[in-house]
C-alpha cells in the first residue's frame, strides 16, 4: 500500500563520502545497488546499515537548537528527505525513491561517534537519535528532487536486521 499523505516527500540531498569518519559531499544522483547500498559510499557493503536517512527537519531544528549552519550530508546521512516523518516508519517497512529504488528500514538511530565533527563541535549529534537506517532491495538511479513513497510492497516483520 502506498501511503499517499506524504505527497511532497521527497530527496532534499543526496551525500556520499569515499572513506569513512568524514563528512559527506553532496551530488546530484547517485546509483542505488541492490543488497549493497551507494555506489562509491564507504559505508555500502553487505549489511544492515547500507545507506542513512535523515529528515531535513532534524537538521533545521538542531541548526536553530544550537545556533549552528549544519548543512545536509553533515551529519554523515546519505539521503536528507523533507516532508517525510522516518521515525514514524517502523522497522521492515519499505519507502520507494523515484521510479525504481526501495529500501528496506532495518535501524533507528544509533551510538554517536565521539569522534564525529558534529560531536566535536556542540557535544552532540541528531542521527543518534533522528537518524534511520536501510538496506537496498531494489537499485537504481536516484535524483535529488525525485519523490519519496513510504510503506510500498510488503512489510517484512523482523526483530534485529544486524549482523
Amino acid at each position: 500500500m502506498v501511503n499517499t499523505k506524504q505527497n511532497d516527500a521527497m530527496v532534499f540531498a543526496l551525500s556520499i563520502s569515499e572513506v569513512r569518519g568524514v563528512k559527506k559531499h553532496n551530488v546530484r544522483e547517485a546509483i542505488f545497488v541492490e543488497d549493497y547500498g551507494i555506489q562509491n559510499d564507504a559505508h555500502a557493503g553487505k549489511w544492515h546499515r547500507q545507506v542513512s536517512l535523515l529528515a531535513l527537519e532534524s537538521i533545521e531544528r538542531f541548526n536553530s537548537a544550537s545556533g549552528l549552519k549544519i548543512s545536509p550530508g553533515e551529519f554523515a546521512e546519505n539521503i536528507t528527505t523533507k516532508g517525510v516523518n522516518l521515525l514514524s516508519l517502523p522497522i521492515g517497512s519499505t519507502i520507494k525513491i523515484g521510479n525504481d529504488v526501495v529500501l528496506l528500514i532495518t535501524q533507528h538511530g544509533k551510538e554517536c561517534h565521539t569522534n564525529c565533527e558534529i560531536f566535536k563541535l556542540v557535544g552532540k549529534c541528531v542521527m543518534p537519535t533522528e537518524g534511520i537506517f536501510a538496506k537496498v532491495l531494489k537499485g537504481g538511479i536516484v535524483k535529488v528532487g525525485d519523490r519519496i513513497q513510504t510503506n510500498v510492497g510488503v512489510t517484512i516483520r523482523e526483530r534485529s536486521f544486524e549482523q
